[in-house]
């Protein structure tokens, strides 16, 4: 299984990543997980992209391809992966379909997850994350135990800037603009299939199993 999920923030891509690949013990790689690994390890790679990241930049497409590369090649992942957050443009799926052809591999199936804006967006504001650990609160779907506080580690709750409704709102209408070239890309290789994400996680990763039948990559 070597799949790809795409969608907008707060689409649940990553809950239904984790899911999948826990079910069938294949690697669910999310592009800011091992990012943060690769800064974090003091590795000559992670330099690179932490010296981007220090100066407030994007990490360039040839670094963040390269750490993708480094994370597809670990042992996890030879039995196949969930790629979550990556790739975001036609030029990064043209470098990911080059790294995966020089491992014979390549991408089986894109599930394109689509919910309506105005659920993304109440998703999406409700958000809540503790200050020790990132751990993460809903105030309709996941409420703490006590107001204001994380049930892990005690810690305050904050809602970061992006989940705030008007910049929700903004990074939805960027996501569109800058992923559709993408979303065509992978529908004219015959790659793409949709998924209804706006039911509950259990329906939707029934949605994700039976798409991915369909591709033949389960």
């Amino acid at each position: 299984m070597n799949v790809v999920f795409l969608g907008p923030p707060g689409a649940g891509k990553g809950t239904q990543a984790r899911r999948l690949a826990e079910r069938y013990g294949v690697a669910h790689i999310a592009t800011g997980d091992i990012l943060r690994e690769a800064m974090a390890s003091g590795s000559d790679l992670g330099r690179k992209a932490k010296s981007y990241y220090d100066r407030g930049e994007l990490v360039p497409d040839e670094v963040m391809l390269e750490v993708v590369a480094h994370r597809l090649r670990q042992a996890d992942a030879a039995q196949g992966f969930v790629l979550d957050g990556f790739p975001r443009t036609v030029p990064q799926a043209e470098g990911l379909d080059r790294i995966l052809r020089s491992m014979g591999r390549r991408v089986e199936a894109v599930l394109l997850f689509q919910v309506p804006q105005p659920a993304l967006v109440r998703r999406l504001a409700g958000r809540w994350v503790c200050r020790a650990a990132g751990h993460v609160f809903h105030e309709v779907y996941s409420p703490p135990k006590v107001a204001g506080r994380c049930d892990h580690d005690g810690s305050e709750l904050v809602q970061r800037e992006d989940d705030r409704p008007e910049t929700v709102e903004r990074r939805l209408e960027v996501y569109v603009r800058q992923t559709e070239p993408l979303v065509e890309y992978y529908r004219g290789r015959g790659l793409l299939h949709t998924v209804d994400a706006s039911a509950d996680p259990d329906e939707v990763a029934r949605r994700v199993e039976a798409a991915l039948r369909e591709a033949g990559a389960l």
